[in-house]
């Protein structure tokens, strides 16, 4: 939990955390926010547009990011700003593994007022090879 009077300073990386998203995962953020696409439940309907599978919602992606941010801030109200653009979509097997979004954050930007983190956030390609899913993700958090 971010706590002054530690000094912040540009740089400082954030504890690093994973998380792992299954199709179960997909289905309960579908009801909660209402988005049925089939590209979050259908291979058949991901793959007809181009997709290699069932793919995460990028809001869910996107909030799930940003939980290295709130679990350092200690209070999700403390974000005053987030935004972020994707870069690659979070494909989610059909199994009981799901995939690991591994998401690091570090600071890159401090005022008087608040501290901007920028977060990234990568999966493992079929290839093996990292794959970043979020690009230029930055948020704003209060110092105070």
């Amino acid at each position: 939990m971010m706590t002054e009077p530690t000094p912040l300073t540009i740089g400082t990386a954030l504890p690093p955390l994973t998380v792992t998203l299954t199709r179960a995962d997909l289905v309960r953020y579908a009801g909660a926010s209402t988005d049925f696409n089939p590209i979050h439940w259908s291979d058949r309907m991901a793959r007809r547009v181009g997709m290699p599978s069932v793919i995460a919602h990028g809001m869910l992606t996107m909030a799930t990011a940003l939980r290295i941010v709130t679990d350092w801030v200690g209070d999700p109200a403390k974000v005053r700003a987030y935004s972020c653009r994707f870069t690659s979509p979070v494909p989610v097997p059909d199994d009981e593994t799901g995939v690991e979004l591994r998401i690091t954050a570090a600071i890159t930007a401090l005022t008087e007022e608040t501290a901007t983190v920028t977060i990234t956030a990568v999966i493992t390609g079929p290839d093996g090879e990292d794959v970043k899913v979020l690009g230029q993700a930055t948020a704003e958090v209060d110092r105070g």
